[in-house]
């Protein structure tokens, strides 16, 4: 049923193909996955693959562990969660897009931070453009630090939505500012521009003005795109 790969593939390529069979209606008869001794057997992989496969295709809705049952496939009735290939989403061209999905919904979600924010939630943004800072002082990247930092935004929102689709984002976020950042660090120029970009939403929100703070993220991730480019990645 399966096709065997090497055993140091990532699980994202076990879960496509489990993906794959669930969508051709492999399952149908008793909704249920072979167990993860067999998939193991079946994929030439190890359990821990198996076991991180099942986790992600968990998280994106498609199967429910059932203790002492085993794994299920999900009963969605026709509706198909969201998903995005890793694999595809940390190549450079596509980083640029995903900075044009981020784009244009950080936009808003910095618009709505500045009109509903709290003093808390504002303490918190500010904590988390310091760390990005201090990360990038010590020498570290900052990804972990700037995704951080657009998180306390969503947060501060108060729309669930935003943060759990930004939550849901959150591993391509990150793959996606580990390219930007790696090419930021390579000039200082381009590091200046960053820490201030953060600096503009940051204070935007601060003043409660939704329209520079829509503004300063736009200019913020059409930035980031810019800079791609003037480093050869598009």
């Amino acid at each position: 049923m399966f096709e065997k790969i090497p055993a140091r593939a990532l699980s994202d390529t076990v879960a496509q193909q489990i993906q794959k069979q669930i969508e051709k209606g492999s399952f149908a008869t008793s909704g249920k996955l072979p167990t993860e001794a067999v998939l193991a057997q079946e994929f030439g992989v190890s359990r821990t693959v198996i076991r991180e496969a099942i986790s992600r295709l968990k998280n994106e809705g498609m199967v429910e562990p059932r203790q002492g049952s085993g794994v299920f496939v999900v009963e969605r009735a026709g509706i198909r969660p969201l998903r995005i290939d890793y694999a595809q989403a940390v190549e450079p061209g596509s980083v640029v897009q995903i900075l044009a999905l981020r784009r244009a919904i950080e936009a808003e979600v910095a618009s709505e931070a500045a009109m509903r924010r709290t003093d808390a939630q504002m303490a918190d943004i500010d904590a988390a453009l310091a760390k990005i800072g201090t990360a990038v002082a010590e020498g570290e990247d900052g990804v972990a630090e700037d995704v951080a930092f657009h998180r306390a935004i969503a947060n501060a929102t108060g729309n669930p939505y935003f943060l759990k689709t930004l939550t849901f984002l959150n591993q391509y976020l990150e793959a996606g500012t580990l390219v930007t950042r790696k090419n930021e660090a390579l000039r200082e120029d381009f590091s200046r521009q960053v820490r201030e970009e953060h600096a503009a939403i940051a204070a935007a929100i601060r003043a409660g003005d939704p329209m520079a703070a829509r503004n300063a993220a736009q200019t913020h991730l059409y930035n980031a795109a810019r800079r791609l480019a003037e480093a050869g990645i598009r």
